[in-house]
């Protein structure tokens, strides 16, 4: 058991150290206060000012363009305030025949004045805002006329841009993606020239409440230098400014972004014309092989022909299914054309050849029994063939002779006869006159049909 006056004795130590600790601690306290008294570092300060300027400055661009005030629903101005268009085109994506449409990227800026989102500058620079503040204000309501998909690139963050001045001029840009209609024709191509154009109006203003015009004029629409396209030539780029009327709500203004395009003609020339153009001359071969090699010959045309229709079924594939016929269409099928009538040519002399043999005999000859009817005589269609008249200077037939005197009196069928039957006989014994003719006949008639093309078109 402890003593009383042990337990005392404890008791007060413990309770001298107790405020000997208390004491420390108010001297401590002292020295602190003074430590934050001293002036921070330079490096301490900017990141302080960073942090009260971030704090601050959602509050102070709110009070300054009065933001929270006005309505971004109410245009600004009453009367046809104007709005002034820039466009900075970067690249043409594509151009689709089939579709009929073209895809372009560029840069739409817009410049207006709203007074509500002046502020007081004494250094009179403008602020810039991203596309978060683009809902508390009023914008232009442009769209775009025919046009078929569209939207604003939003990578990383959507692309969009607005700069406002102290005296309430605003520049609105923004990066659209639009594909577009293009109203094309198609009646000479591949050797076309396309007018394609883009069209911007505001869809609620009519020109009463908004009027469009372009900022710079003629150089208001800008491009850069490296576009280009495989298929088209840039030929010109132009802006130009117009109304439209509709019957329910008015006038409103117009602006077009025109520009030509040229196709470019050796994109076709490789796939299309010039395997035409040797399809055409290598049908012309059978003219210079055996007449009597008819497997040789007939294949040789054959195959001319079905080249020729997988051609022509490429090209309509990659065409638009127009009902006019287009230029490309009329020279192959003139093409074709004289492919074709190589086969018939081949055709009509193997006939003539197998009639000169004797499989098919009496075609241009007189009958005999027909001549008989006419003059009493006996005519002999055998030697009437072989002779390239019909009088026998025979002695020994002097009736004949005779007989075949009184037909030069005769009826006209019966000279009528008498001139088939020559003409027959030159074309049978000279059936290779045909193949003679045709080496230089069809060259001519091509080369020709050619030139009348590439003069028409070009």
């Amino acid at each position: 058991v402890i003593p009383a006056s042990q337990l005392v004795f404890f008791t007060c130590i413990w309770i001298t150290l107790m405020s000997n600790a208390c004491a420390a601690g108010e001297i401590k306290k002292p020295h602190r206060r003074c430590f934050s008294s001293v002036k921070p570092t330079r490096k301490q300060e900017t990141r302080m000012r960073k942090d009260d300027s971030a704090k601050v400055w959602p509050l102070k661009y709110k009070q300054l363009l009065h933001v929270e005030d006005q309505n971004s629903a109410v245009r600004p101005g009453f009367g046809g305030s104007p709005v002034g268009i820039d466009v900075q085109v970067e690249s043409i994506d594509s151009i689709s025949e089939v579709n009929m449409d073209f895809t372009m990227t560029f840069y739409l800026r817009h410049y207006w004045k709203d007074e509500r989102l002046a502020f007081p500058s004494k250094t009179n620079k403008s602020m810039t805002f991203d596309h978060r503040l683009i809902k508390k204000i009023w914008v232009p309501d442009i769209f775009f006329v025919h046009s078929k998909r569209s939207f604003i690139h939003d990578t990383t963050v959507e692309n969009i841009m607005l700069c406002v001045h102290p005296d309430g001029n605003v520049l609105f840009s923004v990066r659209i993606t639009v594909t577009e209609m293009c109203f094309m024709d198609f009646s000479r191509f591949p050797l076309d020239t396309q007018n394609c154009s883009l069209e911007l109006e505001s869809y609620a203003y009519n020109e009463e409440d908004l009027m469009l015009y372009w900022k710079h004029g003629n150089k208001s629409l800008n491009t850069d230098q490296h576009i280009s396209l495989s298929q088209f030539f840039i030929e010109e780029f132009g802006a130009s400014s117009g109304f439209v009327f509709y019957s329910s709500t008015g006038w409103y203004h117009r602006l077009f972004i025109n520009f030509v395009l040229r196709r470019h003609i050796f994109f076709f020339v490789l796939p299309t014309y010039f395997p035409t153009v040797l399809m055409v001359m290598l049908s012309w071969v059978s003219f210079w092989v055996y007449q009597r090699a008819v497997p040789a010959r007939v294949s040789l045309g054959i195959t001319m022909v079905l080249t020729m229709s997988t051609i022509l079924s490429g090209v309509c594939a990659s065409t638009p299914q127009v009902s006019y016929v287009k230029a490309v269409d009329v020279y192959l099928w003139v093409s074709s054309l004289f492919v074709f009538l190589s086969v018939l040519e081949y055709a009509a002399v193997n006939y003539l050849t197998t009639v000169k043999t004797g499989k098919i005999s009496g075609m241009y000859s007189i009958d005999a029994a027909q001549a008989m009817a006419f003059d009493g005589c006996y005519h002999d269609s055998t030697t009437d063939t072989d002779q390239t008249s019909f009088s026998l200077h025979s002695e020994e037939d002097s009736m004949q002779e005779r007989c075949t005197g009184n037909l030069s009196t005769d009826s006209p069928p019966i000279k009528r006869r008498k001139l088939l039957g020559q003409v027959g006989r030159i074309i049978l014994e000279n059936n290779h006159v045909i193949d003679t003719y045709s080496r230089i006949l069809f060259p001519i008639v091509y080369i020709t049909f050619n030139l009348f093309y590439w003069s028409i078109y070009v």
